[in-house]
C-alpha cells in the first residue's frame, strides 16, 4: 500500500499566499556552492600534488576527506543548532564561514595548511547546509515544500557533477586556486541577500553549553580516525598496527559518542527521531549513493589524467554528458515520482548506477572514451539523478517543524560521510591493488566494490524504505 508523507500534503490554509520561489533560489545557489566543492578538486587534484608536495594519491584524497569528515562529522550540531538557535543565524553564520575558508584555501601554501583550510570549509558547511534545508522545510508547504525538496535533491546530484567540469576549465585556465576563489564572491553577494530575505525566528536557547558540543567533537574524531585506518590498509595491510591502532580508537570514540548522546541535555540526535522510518532508511541509502558518486568521480577523474592521458580540461568535458544526464534525470523523477512513488524512482536509479559502474570495471587496457567511458559515465548519471531526487523526498517526508534541522542535519551527514568514505575506500582499494599491479587494475576493481555496494541499497531500497507518492503537481513545476 502505498504511503503518503504528511509532510507532503499539508496545504495551506485557504487565502494563503504562495511565498515566493526567490528564497529557495537563495538557498539551493549557497547549498550548490556547498556541493561543488566536494568534487570541484578532484580534477585539479594532479595540479595540487604537484604544486604543493603531495607524496601520493593516499595523501592527495585529504584534501577532499578532510572537507567531507568535517562537514559530516559536525553537520548533526548544526542541525541541532539551527533549531535551537536560529535558522537565519546559522545559516550565515556558516556561510561566511565556508566562504573565508575558500579564499585560505586558495592562499594554502603547504599541504597542511590546505587540508586545515579544507576542514574549515567543513566547518561552515556543517552550519549552512541543514540550515538552508531547514529554512525551506518550514518556510513552504504542501506542493511548494515537495518541489523545494525535488529541487535540493537536484542540486544534489548536478552539483556533485558539475564540479569536476567546472575544476577542469578553472584548473586549466586560471590554476588549481581559482577553484576555491571563484566561491569568494559568490558567498559574500549570498551573504547581503540573505540578510533581506531570510525569516528571523527566535533562539529556543540561550546558554551554547546545552548543544552537544562534547558528542559532536568524539564523533568527529571517531569518523577521522576509522578513514585513517581504511587509507592504512592501502600501504600497510589489514593486521598492521597503522591499520589497526586507528581502528580500535575510532570504535572507543563511537561508542563514547553513543554513550554521550543518552546523557545530553540536548543530544545531536534525539531518541525518537530512531523511530522516523523514512528519515533513517533514506539516510541509510543517502550515505550509500553519495560513497558511490563520490569516490567513483575520484577515481575517474585519476584514471582519465593517468592512465587515459587528458588534462584536466579535458577530464572535465568527460563528465559533461554525465552532467546533463544528471540534470534530465532528476526533472524526469519529479514528473513520475507523484504517479510510481519514490521506491520504484529510487530502485530503478539504483539499479541503473550499479549497471554503470559494471560497465566501467570492464575498463580494457587500451581504452576509447566514446566506447569504454562515456556509457558508464551517463549511466552513473542517470542513476543517481533518479535516486537523489527520490530518497531527499523520502528522507524528508515525516519530519515536523520542530525537527526539521536535525533531521536536515542527519541526512547531510549520510550524504557527507558517504563521500568520506566512498573516496577512502575506492581511492584505498585502488591504490593497494595498483601495489601489486597498476593503477588500471586497482581502477577496475574499485568500480566492481561501487557495484557490489549499489546492488545492496537495491535491497534496502526494496526491503525497507515506505513508498511516498507525493501530490501530483507537487514537484517538477516551480511557478
Amino acid at each position: 500500500m502505498q504511503h503518503t508523507a504528511t509532510a507532503l500534503t499539508v496545504e495551506r490554509a485557504p487565502g494563503t499566499e504562495r511565498r515566493s520561489w526567490a528564497l529557495l533560489v537563495l538557498l539551493t545557489v549557497a547549498q550548490f556552492m556547498v556541493i561543488i566543492d566536494m568534487t570541484v578538486v578532484n580534477v585539479a587534484l594532479p595540479s595540487i600534488g604537484r604544486s604543493l608536495g603531495f607524496t601520493n594519491a593516499a595523501d592527495l584524497q585529504w584534501v577532499v576527506s578532510a572537507y567531507v569528515l568535517v562537514t559530516g562529522g559536525l553537520v548533526l550540531l548544526g542541525g541541532r543548532a539551527a533549531d535551537l538557535l536560529g535558522r537565519r543565524r546559522m545559516f550565515l553564520t556558516g556561510l561566511l564561514t565556508f566562504t573565508a575558508a575558500s579564499l585560505a584555501s586558495g592562499l594554502a601554501p603547504s599541504p597542511v595548511a590546505l587540508v586545515g583550510a579544507r576542514a574549515a570549509q567543513g566547518l561552515g558547511a556543517s552550519m549552512l547546509t541543514p540550515s538552508a534545508l531547514s529554512i525551506i522545510t518550514t518556510s513552504y508547504t504542501g506542493a511548494q515544500r515537495a518541489a523545494g525538496l525535488a529541487v535540493w535533491g537536484t542540486v544534489g546530484a548536478a552539483g556533485s557533477a558539475a564540479g569536476v567540469l567546472l575544476g577542469g576549465a578553472l584548473t586549466t585556465t586560471l590554476g588549481w586556486q581559482s577553484v576555491f576563489f571563484i566561491n569568494v564572491p559568490i558567498g559574500i553577494i549570498a551573504a547581503g541577500l540573505a540578510l533581506q530575505m531570510v525569516p528571523r525566528a527566535p533562539a529556543r536557547i540561550r546558554n551554547l553549553r546545552e548543544l552537544d558540543i562534547p558528542g559532536a567533537l568524539t564523533l568527529i574524531a571517531g569518523l577521522v580516525l576509522l578513514v585513517l585506518a581504511i587509507q592504512g590498509t592501502a600501504g600497510a595491510g589489514l593486521s598492521s598496527a597503522r591499520t589497526l591502532l586507528p581502528l580500535a580508537l575510532s570504535a572507543g570514540l563511537l561508542a563514547a559518542f553513543g554513550l554521550l548522546e543518552r546523557r545530553a541535555a540536548q543530544p545531536l540526535i534525539p531518541t525518537f527521531i530512531w523511530r522516523v522510518r523514512s528519515l533513517v532508511a533514506g539516510t541509510i541509502v543517502m550515505l550509500g549513493a553519495t560513497a558511490i558518486m563520490a569516490g567513483t568521480s575520484f577515481l575517474n577523474s585519476l584514471y582519465l589524467q593517468r592512465v587515459y592521458g587528458a588534462s584536466a580540461l579535458d577530464t572535465g568535458l568527460a563528465f559533461l554528458p554525465a552532467t546533463l544526464v544528471i540534470i534530465m534525470a532528476a526533472n524526469l523523477a519529479s514528473r513520475v515520482l507523484p504517479h510510481v512513488g519514490t521506491k520504484v524512482v529510487l530502485a530503478l536509479g539504483l539499479i541503473v548506477t550499479a549497471g554503470g559502474t559494471f560497465y566501467l570495471a570492464q575498463m580494457p587496457e587500451h581504452p576509447t572514451y566514446f566506447v569504454n567511458v562515456l556509457p558508464g559515465l551517463v549511466a552513473i548519471g542517470l542513476g543517481l539523478g533518479l535516486s537523489f531526487v527520490s530518497v531527499s523526498i523520502t528522507a524528508m517526508a515525516d519530519v515536523r517543524e520542530e525537527i526539521a534541522g536535525v533531521a536536515s542535519g542527519l541526512m547531510t551527514t549520510g550524504h557527507e560521510t558517504g563521500a568520506a568514505f566512498g573516496v577512502a575506500t575506492l581511492s584505498a582499494i585502488a591504490s593497494a591493488v595498483a601495489i601489486s599491479g597498476s593503477f588500471a587494475s586497482g581502477y577496475r576493481v574499485g568500480q566492481w566494490v561501487a557495484t557490489l555496494l549499489a546492488g545492496g541499497l537495491v535491497l534496502v531500497t526494496v526491503l525497507v524504505l515506505p513508498a511516498i507518492r507525493p501530490p501530483a503537481g507537487a514537484v517538477g513545476r516551480m511557478h
